[in-house]
C-alpha cells in the first residue's frame, strides 16, 4: 500500500515538474506560521533548508516492493495527499460494505457517493477566504471528490506580504500569488496533489497543469481576491 502510494506520488511530482514532492518531509523548519515571525530567513538558510529534498532520489524496486532514499538524511511523508487518500479509501471500504451513499470528510478533503436521503446530490460549498461565512461556489456532487489547498489559515505576514505554509520544494520559499486552490473530480487523492501543485506553481503555470486533466475542475482565488473557475 505504501509502495503504491509512493509510486503515484512520484508521478504527481513528474506531472508538476517537482512542485509536488513527498520528500519535502525533510525540509528544515525555518519558517514559522504562528504569528511570531517578523523577518525573512536568510537566503543561505532557505537554500540549505531544501538540501535533503528531491523526489529524483527516491528509488523504487517494484520486484522487491522496496523504497530506497539514496540521499543521506532524506525523508518522505504523505501530508500533502494523505487526507485525500484516506477519504478515497474510506469511500471504497463503505461501498464494498454496500453502504448506498455518504460523505467521507478528511479534514476538508471530501469523497462522496450516492445521493442524499431526499434523492438530491450532496451540496458542498467552497469557502471565500476573503469574506467570512460566504461561499464562492456550491458543488453538486454524486460520486466525486474535492480538495482545497490554501494560505488563509496558516501563513506569515512580513513586510505587508503574505507567505503561505505551502513551501516550494525546489526553492524553499513559501508559495505566493494564490490564496486558495480547490480541485474537484473523481479522486480526492489526485485532487489533493493537484491543488498543492497549483498553489506552488502559481496561477499561470498551474492553469496549464490543471487543463491537462479534463476530469478535474478548479476554482482558483488569487491574493488579490480574483476568482478563476473552469467551465
Amino acid at each position: 500500500e505504501v509502495f503504491d502510494l509512493t509510486t503515484r506520488a512520484i508521478e504527481y511530482s513528474k506531472n508538476s515538474n517537482g512542485a509536488f514532492d513527498i520528500s519535502i518531509a525533510a525540509l528544515d523548519k525555518i519558517w514559522r506560521f504562528d504569528g511570531t515571525m517578523n523577518e525573512l530567513p536568510s537566503e543561505g538558510a532557505i537554500r540549505k533548508s531544501v538540501e535533503k529534498v528531491g523526489y529524483e532520489h527516491i528509488v523504487l524496486d517494484s520486484a522487491n516492493c522496496t523504497i530506497y532514499l539514496s540521499m543521506p538524511g532524506m525523508k518522505i511523508g504523505f501530508g500533502s495527499i494523505g487526507k485525500g487518500y484516506a477519504a478515497d479509501m474510506g469511500r471504497a471500504l463503505m461501498q464494498k460494505k454496500s453502504v448506498q451513499a455518504g460523505i467521507v470528510n478528511a479534514s476538508g478533503d471530501l469523497s462522496t457517493w450516492g445521493y442524499q436521503p431526499n434523492h438530491t446530490p450532496w451540496l458542498i460549498g467552497i469557502k471565500n477566504p476573503f469574506k467570512a461565512y460566504k461561499t464562492i461556489k456550491i458543488l453538486q456532487m454524486e460520486e466525486s471528490a474535492v480538495a482545497t489547498s490554501g494560505s488563509y489559515e496558516k501563513y506569515a505576514e512580513i513586510g505587508n506580504k503574505r507567505y503561505t505554509h505551502i513551501i516550494n520544494p525546489k526553492t524553499g520559499y513559501p508559495a505566493t500569488g494564490l490564496t486558495s486552490v480547490t480541485i474537484y473530480g473523481p479522486s480526492a487523492e489526485f485532487a489533493n496533489a493537484l491543488s498543492t501543485s497549483i498553489m506552488v506553481m502559481g496561477q499561470k503555470e498551474g492553469l496549464k497543469l490543471a487543463k491537462k486533466f479534463p476530469l478535474y475542475h478548479y476554482v482558483l482565488i488569487t491574493d488579490q481576491g480574483k476568482i478563476r473557475k473552469s467551465r
